[in-house]
């Protein structure tokens, strides 16, 4: 499905009912919407794990503009300013109040967009292995605890300067690291509709990656955060989630880093990710 926001058609998906029966009633489920990583990928890395919560909550995934089956744009209009106010204004279009905003990754980045533009709009926050600063030396240092020096300059040759050449041998000789779990399926690799322009306008320290910096506004965030850290993330580590956790206020705030996990979390951690999930999405005031 497809709406206008902002000017863009943004392709948008949505899971389970809001309106529940309840005996003679109905129920209004909390709305939560999913904001998936990349830049340059799609909603579908979010299915179909996230879809295990539609028990206790509507699920909406949308496609950033310039990802996945959004409209591409002007390559002007992709930074987080624009897709803070995108998803703001999915939000508006959809006629969801107070949603529960799930960011993984790059997805983290437009949701402290987001939330630090509008701070009283969201009902919750959840910021899975992402960054309100990201520190590219500490990325280097990651790769090279796990994988050796020719992964940490295989990383840092692609950060330093995205091309489409290095993004690929990245994807293939580094991606692998993101995961303690040798046995984790990458099927979701395969299903992304991938567009990779994206990726190399916004990646690396020279460009808006490098250049964005939540932290400052990080108390601005007025709603309940669920921030969930994998212990051996190297494009997130996990020393930038307890950056986010150092600027939130500590009423709001729960931190959880989980051992012998890498970057999403989820992947690694599938069912313990999901209790926090759930703990967190019930214990929210909608």
């Amino acid at each position: 499905m497809y709406v206008s926001v902002n000017g863009a058609k943004l392709f948008f998906d949505v899971d389970g009912e809001g309106l529940k029966p309840d005996g003679k009633t109905m129920r209004q489920k909390p709305t939560v919407i999913m904001v998936h990583g990349g830049p340059g990928a799609d909603h579908t890395v979010a299915k179909p794990y996230f879809s295990q919560l539609t028990d206790i909550a509507q699920v909406i995934y949308y496609d950033h503009r310039g990802n996945g089956r959004s409209d591409a744009c002007d390559e002007t209009s992709w930074n987080l300013a624009q897709w803070g106010d995108d998803l703001k204004g999915l939000c508006d279009a959809l006629s969801v109040e107070n949603p529960i905003v799930i960011g993984t990754s790059f997805g983290g980045f437009v949701t402290l967009s987001y939330a630090t533009r509008y701070p009283g709009h969201p009902a919750g926050l959840v910021l899975i292995s992402t960054a309100a600063k990201v520190h590219f030396q500490s990325i280097y240092k990651a790769f090279e605890r796990l994988g050796g020096k020719e992964i940490r300059d295989i990383a840092k040759a692609y950060w330093e300067n995205p091309t489409a050449e290095g993004r690929a041998l990245y994807r293939d000789r580094c991606v692998p690291y993101y995961s303690c779990n040798s046995s984790a399926s990458t099927d979701w690799l395969s299903r992304i509709l991938w567009k990779n322009e994206t990726a190399l306008w916004f990646n690396g320290p020279l460009n808006e990656h490098g250049r964005m910096d939540f932290r400052a506004a990080l108390s601005k965030i007025e709603c309940p955060t669920l921030v969930l850290a994998g212990e051996y993330d190297p494009i997130t580590p996990p020393e930038f989630s307890e950056e986010i956790a150092a600027g939130l206020r500590p009423e709001q705030l729960t931190y959880l880093k989980f051992p012998d996990c890498g970057h999403g979390v989820v992947g690694d951690k599938p069912d313990d990710a999901l209790i926090a999930l759930r703990r967190f999405i019930q214990s929210v005031q909608v």
